[in-house]
């Protein structure tokens, strides 16, 4: 491993098709980061298992959600892509941080609230699920996290667990820092602009997913929820369903808001909806080609996976070994993992 780069960690659940907004908000920053840091990207496979969920279609959502890892640009020699099932540590972690995390900060998570409405049963798992994402992140000493908007109050749980843990038991994590794309943060649902779009809540109609044809994009657009008011302005309060198809054009072209509101600021809304349309699945459709193409192969995708996983072993293991030390637990000439062998060079 490369100690000299900033690392650089995120995760996403393989459940539903992967939508726009998960390619504007995590997978496009992916991407970029591998370039320039230590990267790790997870598929945190054991947070699916919160709610209700099917085994096989687990499976099959953590191969398709490998396959997109790849499609939309990760590098498996520069990039470490897993299966966080795949790689103990981080069960082990989420164990020893919850006796550093107050039953009042899980109670407060926004996600949690939002999940258990309306469940006959609301599993200790989709409580603590937030304790497992920050020893995600902790365990690689992580400097950056490249997160959508609405993982804010996760990402400063996991700022308060290390702090905490480093004034309780001696300086062991760097406490990361997020990173939340300025432009394509938070895409909306095409047909109700107010909700975040989303795999599991939105309408077909509603959601754009990466692997759509270029005609199911192009209808979904044409249908979009605009308002009475004609003209193509930036105001999220006032015109959100405007201000959502201006950003996420913007994400698709790489053009300034700015310069959208000016190229349509005499367009009607028909016009503007085609243009914004055509901008996706120019952006969408070479990643669905790739992503049809890396889907045929599973032998290779779980090749890959399992190169990812030894070396997110690797990365991890100095980092456990330090928390159950320090925390006070007996070390035995295996070390502390319960019979597993000490990773070399501790």
């Amino acid at each position: 491993m490369n100690d000299t780069k900033p690392k650089v960690f995120s995760g996403i659940q393989p459940s539903g098709s992967k939508t726009l907004g998960n390619y504007s908000g995590g997978f496009r920053q992916y991407a970029q980061t591998q370039e320039t840091h230590e990267a790790f990207f997870c598929i945190v496979d054991l947070h699916s298992i919160s709610v209700d969920y099917d085994p096989g279609e687990l499976r099959r959502a953590t191969l398709d959600l490998a396959a997109m890892f790849f499609a939309t640009g990760l590098d498996a020699e520069r990039a470490t892509v897993f299966c966080q099932s795949h790689v103990t540590a981080h069960a082990e972690a989420a164990w020893l941080l919850s006796s550093v995390t107050s039953y009042g900060q899980l109670s407060r998570m926004t996600q949690f609230k939002d999940k258990s409405e309306g469940r006959d049963v609301v599993s200790a798992a989709l409580f603590t699920y937030p304790v497992l994402m920050a020893g995600d992140i902790l365990l690689y000493q992580t400097d950056l996290v490249p997160i959508g908007d609405d993982q804010r109050q996760h990402l400063e749980l996991s700022r308060d667990i290390a702090e905490r843990f480093n004034h309780r038991f001696g300086e062991t994590f760097r406490v990361p820092e997020g990173k939340f794309p300025e432009i394509g943060g938070r895409i909306m649902d095409l047909q109700e602009p107010q909700n975040k779009m989303s795999t599991t809540l939105s309408s077909e109609q509603g959601a754009v997913y990466i692997v759509d044809s270029p005609d199911a994009i192009m209808k979904k657009f044409k249908s979009a929820v605009t308002d009475s008011e004609r003209e193509v302005r930036y105001d999220p309060q006032e015109k959100p369903g405007v201000s959502n198809l201006l950003e996420i054009m913007s994400v698709a072209t790489g053009e300034p808001i700015e310069a959208l509101e000016r190229r349509f600021e005499n367009a009607g809304y028909g016009d503007f909806k085609v243009a914004v349309g055509e901008s996706v699945v120019a952006l969408l459709n070479p990643i669905r080609e790739r992503y049809e193409a890396l889907r045929g192969d599973e032998r290779e995708l779980q090749r890959l996976l399992a190169v990812g996983a030894e070396k997110a072993r690797r990365a991890s293991a100095p980092t456990l070994e330090m928390m159950y030390e320090r925390m006070g637990f007996a070390r035995s000439d295996a070390g502390p993992f319960f019979g597993a062998a000490r990773p070399k060079g501790l």
